[in-house]
């Protein structure tokens, strides 16, 4: 994967190489290229590395920032892309129909609430794997996460919370009411970004898959609004 960034306080080539030898030191970086003249530096890596432990990197002097995020393997197939996502929710069907083979009839909103817990639960898991990855590219585009930094950390606990109420049983209408409002502000910044074509990581799944945002997000995060209103309108 390769990340673009911006580096400020470069003045002379001598800065350009102090940077490339110092970013070329952290773990899991591969390949580092720095130009002076944009302000930049891309970055190869065999996996996703904190601007926060390049930024440790660095003099002092040097300030770096994220432009956007690009998949190098651009000749994957859609499929290809998105296959851990697909899969996932796959496997979550797969167990929510089953579920309803054992039951006299198809009960719709049984089926949306077991659906609902496995999407939180397995989608928490990812995140926690790497709590502060998740966070940190969380924060690149959602709207909360930007001004309250610490609403990244605190998110992926709120799914996993969610998943278990789901799994549970528990108060129907406090449960879709803190999914529907959760959901809703997530996808504002999802929404953004995509129509504003941004070249970033997808946090959905944490920073253990590289998933470029687009409009799979949009359609994750709309069926779980969807659902949770669906869910609390046949409530009430």
């Amino acid at each position: 994967m390769t990340h673009t960034y911006k580096i400020t306080g470069m003045t002379c080539t001598s800065c350009e190489e102090k940077v490339k030898k110092a970013l070329e030191q952290v773990q899991n970086i591969t390949n580092v290229a720095v130009s002076k003249n944009d302000n930049s530096a891309t970055v190869t890596m065999t996996k996703h590395v904190p601007l926060a432990d390049l930024q440790h990197s660095l003099e002092s002097k040097y300030q770096i920032s994220e432009i956007h995020h690009e998949v190098t393997e651009e000749t994957r197939s859609w499929f290809e892309t998105y296959k851990p996502i697909l899969l996932i929710f796959f496997y979550i069907s797969l167990v929510t129909i089953l579920t309803q083979l054992t039951n006299h009839h198809f009960d719709l909103m049984q089926a949306m609430q077991h659906f609902m817990a496995g999407f939180f639960i397995v989608f928490s898991f990812f995140k926690l794997l790497n709590l502060k990855g998740f966070a940190e590219s969380y924060a690149m585009y959602d709207v909360l996460a930007k001004k309250i930094p610490v609403w990244g950390y605190v998110y992926a606990f709120v799914e996993l919370g969610l998943g278990i109420s789901y799994l549970l049983n528990f108060n129907h209408i406090f449960t879709n009411s803190v999914t529907f409002i959760v959901m809703s502000i997530s996808i504002i910044g999802v929404l953004q970004s995509v129509l504003n074509k941004k070249k970033i990581q997808c946090a959905c799944l944490g920073a253990v898959f590289n998933l470029p945002m687009s409009t799979v997000t949009i359609i994750e995060d709309g069926l779980m609004i969807v659902m949770s209103l669906v869910m609390l309108i046949t409530i009430l």
